[in-house]
């Protein structure tokens, strides 16, 4: 299955996983219980496709796109509906880390609705919900259109797919009216990223890469969530991605598509992160000899992972992700930067 580029997923020790886990959970218990408070005031949130005016709290929410889902539980506000993602779900058809925090409220499951180029507007409506949230999403001008006509609609700042984890969550908070409550999960996810942070990844560079099927080679910027997370645990982005950036941009994507061809400009970077959408994706790619002779690649320093959750757990940055992919991830680095000393 191939998995569009801008959604791709879709991507410490075991004390330190455990108090991440520990300290999540209960800033997000507190959120919870602080949500409500308070009167709402009306917000106003411009965007690129408009301006989501909200007169009042939202208590039926709809989530499109990623990350949005998230942020609502962690605040009290489990959605209503929820664009569904099936590539990064388990076997229950929800994303894990979402399913296991509404279990635990004993709330229940918003209804997924099918979303991108197909986005149903329709079964949208029918939720009747007072607030639809796409901070990180594809939604276009057209679809938006039909959306803001069912309820007010926050789509993302500038570009489609396009928003820095903590501006995403205080956009969240702020629509749902506790604003202040969404910074304190921001410095929450900061601390547990913090607290994640590794001496012995100082000084090692790496570049995230995707691909399209043979023949082709993209490179995520530090900006964009995957790549953050990674870089807060440690490790340092190749200073040629602003290079990269510079010649070879693609608009929408938060990365640049430098094809195959120019494989050895990533010879510098000491890890390679990646990801593959099937077992047949990651024949046909690692089978190609530009590919392969990137020094990270014949050094085995690649963390490619295949359990597709987790794969979009670690391409998003937020209350529930993080404690979430932490305690997987750096055994995962562990064992690739082992390589190097081989």
């Amino acid at each position: 299955m191939s998995v569009p580029r801008s959604r791709r997923a879709v991507i410490a020790g075991a004390l330190v996983a455990l108090s991440l886990t520990a300290t999540a959970c209960g800033q997000g218990s507190e959120a919870a219980e602080q949500a409500g408070s308070g009167d709402f005031e009306t917000v106003k949130i411009k965007h690129a496709l408009g301006t989501a005016v909200i007169e009042s709290e939202p208590e039926r929410v709809v989530t499109l796109g990623q990350g949005s889902t998230e942020t609502a539980i962690a605040l009290g506000k489990t959605p209503v509906g929820m664009e569904e993602y099936a590539w990064g779900s388990d076997d229950s058809g929800y994303m894990p880390w979402i399913k296991e925090a509404i279990d635990k409220k004993g709330d229940e499951l918003p209804k997924q609705v099918q979303g991108d180029t197909e986005l149903d507007v329709e079964a949208i409506a029918e939720l009747d919900p007072d607030v639809i949230l796409a901070p990180w999403s594809g939604i276009t001008q057209k679809q938006y259109d039909k959306l803001t006509d069912i309820a007010p609609t926050v789509a993302y700042p500038k570009q489609p797919w396009t928003i820095e984890w903590d501006d995403q969550i205080t956009t969240i908070g702020k629509a749902l009216g506790h604003e202040e409550e969404s910074e304190g999960l921001v410095e929450d996810v900061k601390k547990q990223l913090k607290d994640a942070k590794r001496d012995e990844y100082k000084g090692l560079t790496f570049s995230f890469v995707y691909n399209d099927g043979p023949g082709t080679l993209g490179v995520f910027y530090p900006t964009e969530q995957r790549v953050a997370m990674v870089s807060a645990l440690g490790l340092t982005p190749d200073p040629v991605i602003d290079e990269l950036k510079k010649d070879y941009d693609e608009p929408g994507t938060d990365s640049a598509l430098i094809g195959l061809e120019n494989a050895d400009k990533l010879n510098d970077s000491d890890l390679l992160f990646t990801f593959y959408s099937d077992e047949k994706n990651r024949k046909e790619v690692e089978g190609q000899g530009l590919y392969a002779n990137i020094p990270a690649v014949k050094a085995g320093a690649v963390v490619a992972p295949d359990d597709q959750p987790f794969v979009t757990g670690s391409s998003i940055i937020n209350p529930l992700t993080v404690p979430w992919t932490l305690k997987r991830y750096v055994p995962m680095i562990d064992e690739a930067v082992k390589k190097l000393d081989k």
